[in-house]
């Protein structure tokens, strides 16, 4: 609807209202004449009839001016005039109850497009447990620009358990919410929900898979992504890799390595030295030393590479294997490893290795 056609309908609906409740002839005729000229887009007209009229200080005919002005400011463009005119209006406490909860309804938003967003909360908050689909959308945007989305939750789920054919923007809303909050069961629950209404969507079964690696759920984000396969459903490369990335922004390397594990043994992800060696590197900060060793072990016999040598030499020796280090080192350093990051490796390597032949000797003697 054009915005000047609402306006002018809740113009209409003012007068109306007006029209019902005792008010002089004087300002009934300033009203009138003001909203005609506001429906031509004559808005110095509008604005002359209302300066000609004259109203009794504290009055509903004050009220009812100021409401006008309100209007009359909105509908030129002026929204912060707006709010203090129709703020004026109802802090007078001259409107009668239907009026006056339309008003509030206004006001709220106008200071939603002016992102005054604690004055939508305050006039629309008490109106909340019987609540309207808009109001409701207005309170979960204001929570919102508050930077309260807690806050928001409950209204949003309470109009998508009432209405079950809510559009896809409430769940999608309830999901990002969730996860955001790191209520990642609650958020999996919503986007089951809009798998069930888009279910050959992939986006959605990767969202649900990553919703479920974040909380810690490998095992069920890999058989989500099993599933989606099975359906005949396709992600590109950098879409799996992005879940295990995932994993170690959460901080949960093991899950990392886990569902990384899964994806190249099962096809999913095609195996690389790179996706080996980010392997190796979720294992080892999953402090699966032994695991890492392996994968790091296999890469240098490859590619020969300084780098894998001195990164399986550093985890040898954190597990004290001492001579299985010494090694790896020597083998990093032909491949041209820095002299003295090996030479510091090798000497912590040496004592320690001494220290344990020399507790063997006594042991035995």
């Amino acid at each position: 609807m054009p915005r000047w056609l609402w306006l002018w309908m809740l113009c209409m609906a003012g007068a109306a209202q007006a029209a019902g409740q005792s008010v002089e002839p004087s300002v009934f005729r300033a009203l009138n004449a003001a909203q005609a000229a506001q429906q031509q887009g004559d808005y110095a007209a509008a604005r002359r009839a209302l300066d000609a009229a004259k109203a009794k200080s504290d009055s509903p005919e004050q009220a009812l001016l100021w409401r006008s002005r309100g209007y009359l400011a909105w509908a030129e463009g002026h929204n912060a005039k707006a709010i203090e005119w129709l703020g004026k209006a109802l802090d007078s406490g001259k409107l009668d109850t239907e009026t006056r909860t339309s008003e509030q309804l206004n006001l709220a938003r106008l200071n939603l497009l002016e992102r005054r967003y604690a004055q939508v909360v305050s006039l629309l908050a008490p109106q909340q447990a019987a609540a309207s689909e808009e109001i409701l959308q207005m309170l979960v945007q204001a929570y919102q620009g508050l930077g309260q989305p807690a806050q928001a939750l409950p209204l949003a789920e309470r109009y998508v358990q009432g209405n079950p054919r809510a559009a896809d923007s409430w769940l999608q809303f309830l999901v990002a919410v969730n996860a955001g909050l790191k209520r990642y069961p609650a958020a999996e629950r919503w986007q089951r929900q809009l798998l069930d209404r888009q279910p050959d969507r992939a986006r959605g079964w990767r969202q649900l898979a990553a919703l479920q690696q974040l909380s810690g759920r490998h095992d069920r984000a890999l058989a989500t992504l099993r599933a989606a396969h099975s359906k005949g459903l396709r992600f590109n490369a950098a879409e799996l890799d992005n879940l295990v990335l995932l994993a170690g922004v959460a901080e949960q390397p093991w899950q990392g390595a886990q569902l990384l594990t899964g994806m190249l043994e099962q096809g999913l992800l095609p195996r690389t030295a790179g996706r080996e060696e980010r392997l190796a590197l979720l294992w080892w900060q999953a402090r699966e030393r032994a695991a890492a060793a392996r994968i790091y072990r296999e890469l240098a016999g490859r590619s020969g590479s300084a780098k894998h040598w001195l990164n399986l030499a550093q985890l040898e020796l954190e597990q004290a294997r001492w001579q299985d280090g010494l090694d790896a080192l020597a083998k990093a350093e032909r491949a041209g490893a820095e002299p003295s990051q090996v030479r510091a490796w090798r000497n912590w390597a040496e004592t320690e290795l001494s220290l344990v032949r020399a507790k063997r000797l006594a042991s035995a003697g």
